[in-house]
């Protein structure tokens, strides 16, 4: 990964004001190219179960590599800022919501250091959906547990490396439980064009 490329995880299952989950993730991109960050490959959306079963409506998911030169927590509060724009609120961890933007990873960037990050990725699920972190923790700590988000990533950058484990994300994928990943299914292609850039590609444009 180029150290200005970002790996985004998008999703929804509720409304918001631009419209329908794909709808208003169509729409975040238009807002994110007003924050300088621009579009380089994309996932077809994927409908996935929402977590914890039974918490909402199915989940519209994929991924997304954004080119841009903001630093990581800069980054990170420019997709809090489209997601105000389209009216999420921050109030229950793991709800339902309109518009999720999650920050997956920036380059190779590890974050705060490799110890913290590696503590917050050992966390147990009953803790996970209980702390947040005060910090921005890169590469996201829960990358290796979410199909939701390692799927849509195959299909845009397969041999996208973790930069603290060294895993890829075929390897990471192969770990899943196939029940989960047959869960998530694949129904709406944004976009068309930018979606068959691979990571070389990226780097020379």
């Amino acid at each position: 990964m180029y150290s200005n490329t970002s790996v985004i995880a998008f999703g929804g299952n509720l409304p918001t004001v631009a419209g329908l989950p794909a709808q208003s993730l169509v729409k975040a991109f238009e807002f994110l190219a007003e924050e300088g960050l621009f579009l380089r490959a994309i996932s077809r959306f994927y409908r996935s179960p929402a977590f914890p079963a039974g918490s909402g409506p199915d989940y519209v998911n994929g991924c997304a590599l954004m080119q841009g030169l903001l630093a990581p927590d800069s980054l990170l509060a420019a997709l809090h800022r489209v997601e105000a724009r389209l009216g999420r609120e921050r109030q229950t961890r793991w709800g339902a919501r309109g518009i999720d933007l999650d920050l997956i990873a920036v380059g190779d960037a590890i974050l705060p250091n490799a110890q913290t990050q590696a503590e917050w990725r050992a966390l147990p699920l009953d803790v996970q959906m209980t702390r947040a972190p005060e910090e921005l923790i890169l590469p996201h700590p829960r990358i290796a547990d979410r199909a939701f988000v390692l799927i849509p990533l195959a299909e845009i950058a397969p041999a996208w490396r973790h930069p603290a484990t060294g895993e890829t994300v075929m390897q990471m994928l192969d770990r899943r439980d196939p029940v989960e990943k047959a869960s998530i299914v694949p129904f709406y292609a944004p976009f068309d064009g930018v979606r068959g850039l691979s990571i070389s590609e990226q780097g020379t444009k």
